[in-house]
């Protein structure tokens, strides 16, 4: 008697294409519980905010429980391709950043589902993503009243870029002055106001390599310092205050401008942001004494 073996090879069908299916790789979801768009973390003098909206990088700065940065941009790191655009953190508009894994430690310790609000000692908080050919490790650390934050990025081939932002601050609309300076010219700086003036409205400063900078915010008495600690050979350093009145006054470390990152490129940037108060008259001093304790030993 013929038997068709028509049924057995559905079955098969079927149950290799069940196989497919159960192995093809979901996004990732992180483990932070049903409806957390926002985790908020202290630890001694400065406050963080994550999340959700922007793929769980920074969303605002907090030193003593005043907030120092705006939630309304983006932080981190983001790259522009010639043929798309912007693809990182905020920057949904053309690709989404493909997130990896994310893992929180509190003190030390991992942290396997992060409540809305976390205090400890210290913190510290490894991203893994990948956007296009690029593989993205963001390192952000809250330790002795500091914000430490360290991106490395991986590339198998070369890639073609209009520019890359890493340790992108939206300072408030309201800070009112910078300072930058290098290790080379210590008795040299850049300076200068930050107001909300129609002719520097939309106006980049400092637009150079230099190892620190600073600004002032006057309605909390405070002022930021962030230092660069560590950045590749390749990929000149430009550091950039963006003033945009009533939004805010951004930093960027603006990489890669116009060039094309090589094939087997490995490269990370390491930076180190610290608070302290001072007056519109003696900060520039403070900033200054700060910076020089901020230099890596």
């Amino acid at each position: 008697m013929f038997v068709s073996s028509r049924p057995l090879f559905s079955l098969l069908a079927l149950g290799l294409a069940l196989t497919v299916l159960s192995s093809a790789k979901e996004p990732f979801k992180p483990n932070l519980g049903p409806g957390l768009p926002r985790i908020t973390v202290t630890c001694g003098d400065v406050t963080l905010l994550l999340r959700q909206a922007t793929q769980w990088t920074p969303g605002r700065i907090d030193f003593q429980g005043k907030a120092m940065t705006t939630e309304s941009s983006a932080y981190g790191t983001v790259f522009s391709f010639p043929d798309v655009g912007f693809i990182g953190t905020a920057h949904l508009e053309n690709e989404p950043e493909n997130l990896q894994s994310l893992d929180f430690f509190l003190d030390d310790k991992r942290v396997e589902a992060p409540a809305a609000e976390l205090k400890g000692g210290t913190f510290r908080l490894e991203r893994k993503s990948r956007i296009r050919a690029f593989d993205l490790t963001n390192v952000t650390e809250i330790k002795e009243h500091r914000l430490y934050e360290t991106t490395t990025v991986h590339t198998a081939e070369a890639v073609p870029l209009k520019l890359v932002y890493h340790f992108m601050h939206a300072w408030r609309p309201t800070v009112s002055a910078f300072l930058a300076g290098s290790d080379a010219a210590p008795d040299k700086s850049i300076s200068g106001p930050l107001s909300d003036d129609a002719e520097v409205a939309r106006k980049f400063y400092i637009n150079q390599r230099v190892d620190w900078m600073a600004v002032y915010e006057p309605q909390s008495g405070q002022f930021a310092v962030s230092r660069l600690l560590q950045v590749p050979e390749q990929g000149e350093q430009t550091a950039t205050i963006w003033n945009v009145p009533g939004t805010y006054r951004k930093f960027y470390l603006k990489c890669f401008s116009s060039a094309t990152v090589p094939a087997g490129f490995t490269g990370t940037w390491r930076m180190v942001t610290a608070f302290g108060s001072a007056t519109p008259e003696t900060w520039e001093k403070a900033a200054r004494a700060l910076a020089a304790e901020l230099r890596p030993k």
